[in-house]
């Protein structure tokens, strides 16, 4: 049976069975978008297709480094860290080629961890979509550098001098992707045996860095794939002796890394509903207002896009990242780039989310701001011309600096409540919270570099 036929509990309990498997490895995403998971016996797996089966809820409760969250109350020492209920995806399947026909399964948190839950966070919005008319489109695109490292290596180098997959600057490189036709055939083999195919990849610019663009899909589909995208390419590296980060900027000499996503939305009978040929540049009403409420929230939900506090480095001028909340026609110096020509093509372009973010909720806060855009007839501003970097924006529209910054526009944000819930509100910018506590703890090099002798 196919893995891309299983739909059902029934389909998932047949292939396993018809494979004759022991095993099958099961995962969740938690909020920093990393995949925590297990192999699980056969039995085992049978069984929890029916009621599901318990998760240590610590992966809600801990940071990218395994570190207990000190401000958080859904769980914690106070709770004893308790499983929580997940269930099992069969849809979700798909065959890990590397393992033998081994087959792997999505799973989400059930009631009440659905509630902080990424995957269940954009679920709602998603539904909320579908509420309004309206049947959601996306493809995400990633930045990723590749270097001729390991795990061991990187850390015994302290993260210096680490060598690059290519050196130098060589963007769309067909010499490089020829020549290095082995990596680049099986890294698409491989994305394409695992339902995440790509529709485009190619050199970017700076040392070993690539872009991949995941072919676009219907909800939830397209944010697994994303995810699902920047664990396995990593592994998938990995087994060809290499090393890839999704960091947002790993080096002040080089661009940041992006994780674009390009939306659209659909009515319910199928029909384009961002087009309209009469209209000036084809944009509808619907369009104007999923763009103006993208706009106006951008600054409010950008804990969700820009998750990290290496995540700010990469919003400076000049280095193809947006610094501000603006908009215009096929500008890649904008936040937001209005793409337009036909039903097919008309999309937007969120140009602010960073590679490392969770695409759940890159995807959820993209989502939910153009919908609430739409619920509130929300007008953008008017486009930007030209260079967006040497155009100051409103102040309502300027970006928070710091991760501490975005969690407290996150927690102020009544229309984040209203979109995600106060549970996950609080809980999430509590997490940002800490990643920049624990950041606070540490001295840069920078700083000895600066103040050490001369201060």
């Amino acid at each position: 049976m196919d893995p891309r036929k299983v739909k059902t509990a029934a389909d998932a309990r047949r292939i396993v069975t018809d494979r004759k498997l022991d095993h099958v490895k099961v995962g969740v995403f938690d909020l920093d978008g990393v995949l925590r998971g297990k192999y699980m016996g056969r039995d085992k797996f049978l069984s929890a297709l029916k009621g599901g089966f318990g998760f240590c809820d610590v992966v809600l409760g801990w940071d990218t480094s395994d570190q207990l969250y000190d401000n958080v109350t859904f769980t914690g020492w106070h709770t004893g860290y308790p499983d929580a209920q997940v269930r099992i995806l069969p849809e979700s399947c798909r065959e890990m080629p590397w393992e033998d026909g081994m087959l792997f399964f999505l799973c989400e948190f059930s009631a009440p961890a659905d509630e902080i839950c990424p995957r269940g966070v954009l679920r709602r919005v998603l539904d909320k979509g579908r509420a309004m008319g309206f049947e959601s489109y996306a493809g995400f695109e990633y930045e990723f550098f590749v270097f001729d490292e390991t795990p061991h290596s990187v850390r015994e180098k302290r993260y210096r001098g680490l060598k690059p997959m290519a050196p130098g600057f060589f963007g769309y490189s067909v010499m490089r992707s020829s020549a290095g036709s082995d990596f680049y055939s099986e890294l698409l083999a491989g994305c394409e045996a695992m339902d995440m195919g790509l529709e485009a990849m190619h050199e970017e610019t700076g040392p070993g860095v690539i872009e991949a663009a995941i072919a676009a899909d219907s909800g939830i589909a397209a944010a697994d794939k994303a995810a699902l995208f920047k664990t396995f390419a990593k592994v998938m590296i990995r087994k060809m002796g290499l090393m890839a980060t999704f960091m947002a900027k790993w080096s002040p000499d080089w661009p940041g890394q992006s994780g674009h996503i390009h939306l659209s939305l659909k009515d319910r009978n199928g029909k384009a509903v961002f087009f309209d040929a009469r209209k000036p540049d084809g944009m509808t009403d619907t369009l104007r207002h999923f763009l103006g409420g993208q706009q106006t929230l951008m600054p409010e939900f950008l804990a969700m896009t820009a998750p990290t506090v290496n995540s700010y480095t990469r919003l400076i001028p000049g280095f193809w990242a947006p610094t501000g909340a603006n908009w215009g026609m096929d500008n890649r110096t904008c936040a937001l780039r209005v793409i337009t020509g036909s039903a097919k093509a008309q999309r937007i372009e969120y140009r602010i989310a960073a590679a490392d973010a969770n695409p759940y909720l890159a995807f959820a806060a993209a989502l939910a701001s153009g919908l609430w855009g739409i619920e509130n007839g929300i007008e953008p501003t008017a486009p930007v011309l030209g260079n967006a970097y040497d155009r100051k924006v409103p102040k309502r529209l300027g970006l928070p600096a710091t991760l501490w910054e975005a969690a407290q526009r996150l927690k102020a944000s009544t229309a984040a409540r209203a979109c995600f819930g106060d549970a996950f509100v609080d809980h999430y910018a509590a997490t940002r919270e800490w990643e920049e506590r624990e950041f606070r703890k540490h001295i840069t090099d920078w700083e000895m570099e600066r103040y050490f002798e001369i201060i």
